[in-house]
């Protein structure tokens, strides 16, 4: 008699288990985020020395075609570099969702990635101008083990194990503590955790960089009595000798405030000055060094002089007039000895930028000073507090270092400043300019009603002569001339107008006192400064 046995039911095999991916996303994301709050917490103790996103953002600067400088100014205008930082911190972050998507079945992978990141960090922190070795190794050690330990954590808490190492269940236990809801909830704690202890990591470094902001220290700074006076008096002058009844114009002189700015920096240098000095070397009979306090005591010379960028667009406003206190910068050169072989002044400033022009302008009667003061106050810091180059005539982008810390007297063949490899042009003479102010460009303006076409003109170390406006295609007509404050400041203009009814095209031009009369024709700004002439169109009804 057979005896049948019933056979078990074969176990099929185990179905392998399809992990989703966003858990592991969101540890790299916060790992990244954690490096980075981690390295600049750490690095904001050895300010001024930057921190790992600064530092990064900075070589981009330093390295980055010209092509890529004009798109960003292309696209985010005067926020360009907010625009970068704000870029390398996305970057950084997209590369950590990577980095965590790749981590779910080798640790390894991760960890790599973000020791990689901890030495692009280091290497850009060290060989910033600001920047030293020990702080660079402090932050990149702080954010790497920060960023794995993150990592390594979330994943572990996300579930993200391989499925031959997660043995088979035969029911989910949701109250157990390896269950999926209990492992959920941990891994959203943790990440959340993570979340808010980087944020304030972040809010700490800049609270902690603070302290080292030098307003206190510019706050103390005591002028030279006799320049002091001489700059109120310039001022008081200006502000008598202002266009009246002139809604719109630009003044004579433009606030410290609203003074436009351009320059490299990601964040603007905090510079002490009781440790700061300013070094001549190079091609001179002998090396000079000079503190805060020298330059204070020899700053004697007020002058007005306007400034302008070489970005300036015809009609733009990145050009300005202040009243600059400081040390002839002849003076200084001849107390070093320049060599007859010397044709170029290259500067450079604490942050590294460099700029460069001939010789033979700090010697022919221009304005140039090593400045000190700005419209009767030390230096703003965005304005190169303690002291910066000015130099009449010559775009900003060849002469107008802040931030100052060293001269080099050079050969025009031996060096390039920071924009001449980028495209631009080696001299940097500022092109003779004038601006309609009002009115504005598609304004309309009353009908039969006298209206008033002003602005501003300039042609810094030569002087504005004469400005001449034309209304659609009429005769120029000759403005009426504000008062001088000297060649080396811009002059305002007004025409009084009477529209008729209808559109109008107004055009202005100036000539200054070498007889040039500005050209019509168009030229953008790159490589050596815009031209034409500034037109607006208004509506008169």
């Amino acid at each position: 008699m057979t005896v049948q046995t019933e056979r078990p039911e074969p176990v099929p095999a185990r179905q392998a288990r399809t992990e989703p991916w966003w858990p592991a996303a969101i540890a790299g994301l916060l790992a990244a985020a954690a490096a980075l709050g981690a390295g600049e917490l750490v690095g904001a103790f050895f300010s001024p020395s930057p921190g790992p996103v600064i530092g990064v953002a900075n070589r981009v600067i330093d390295n980055a075609p010209s092509w890529f400088v004009e798109l960003g100014k292309s696209i985010f205008g005067l926020a360009d570099k907010p625009a970068l930082i704000l870029g390398t911190v996305i970057i950084s972050l997209l590369l950590g969702v990577a980095l965590g998507v790749g981590s779910r079945r080798n640790r390894l992978i991760g960890a790599a990635g973000i020791a990689a990141f901890g030495l692009v960090g280091l290497l850009a922190i060290a060989v910033d101008p600001q920047g030293s070795v020990p702080a660079a190794i402090v932050a990149a050690l702080a954010a790497v083990a920060a960023g794995v330990g993150v990592l390594l954590r979330l994943l572990q808490l996300s579930g993200s194990e391989s499925a031959a190492a997660a043995p088979p269940t035969a029911s989910p236990v949701t109250d157990h503590p390896s269950s999926p809801a209990v492992s959920r909830r941990s891994f959203l704690n943790w990440a959340g955790a993570t979340g808010v202890v980087t944020a304030g990591a972040v809010v700490a470094s800049r609270s902690i960089r603070s302290r080292t902001n030098v307003s206190s220290a510019r706050s103390a700074v005591n002028l030279a009595p006799e320049a002091d006076s001489r700059a109120t008096e310039i001022l008081a002058e200006a502000a008598a000798g202002e266009l009246a009844d002139t809604p719109g114009l630009t003044p004579l002189i433009i606030a410290n405030d609203d003074f436009y700015l351009i320059d490299t920096a990601l964040v603007k240098p905090q510079v002490d000055p009781g440790s700061w000095s300013m070094t001549i070397k190079g091609m001179v009979d002998r090396e000079v060094t000079l503190t805060y306090e020298d330059l204070l005591d020899r700053a004697t010379t007020v002058a007005p002089v306007t400034l302008s960028c070489v970005s300036n667009e015809v009609g733009g406003d990145l050009v300005g007039n202040a009243v600059w206190q400081g040390v002839p910068l002849v003076e200084l050169l001849d107390e070093a000895g320049v060599q007859p072989e010397a044709t170029q002044i290259a500067s450079r400033s604490v942050d590294g930028w460099t700029c460069g022009f001939p010789t033979e302008a700090a010697y022919d009667g221009r304005t140039a000073l090593v400045a000190v003061a700005m419209n009767g106050e030390p230096l703003p810091v965005a304005h190169g507090f303690p002291a910066r180059l000015v130099v009449s005539g010559l775009y900003g982008y060849v002469s107008a270092t802040k931030w100052l810390s060293e001269i080099e007297l050079t050969t025009l063949e031996d060096f390039d400043g920071y924009w001449i490899p980028r495209g631009w042009s080696k001299d940097g003479p500022v092109k003779t300019q004038s601006r309609i102010d009002t009115p504005r460009r598609g304004e309309r303006v009353q009908a039969d009603t006298p209206v008033a076409i002003a602005g501003v003109a300039w042609a810094p170390n030569t002087g504005i002569e004469l400005v001449e406006v034309q209304i659609d295609d009429g005769e120029w007509q000759q403005a009426d001339l504000g008062d001088s404050l000297g060649a080396d400041a811009w002059r305002q203009w007004v025409l009084a107008w009477t529209p008729s009814a209808g559109t109008h095209t107004v055009r202005v031009r100036a000539t200054d006192r070498s007889g040039y009369t500005q050209t019509p024709d168009r030229a953008a700004p790159a490589p050596s400064g815009a031209t034409g002439w500034h037109e607006v169109t208004v509506e008169a009804a």
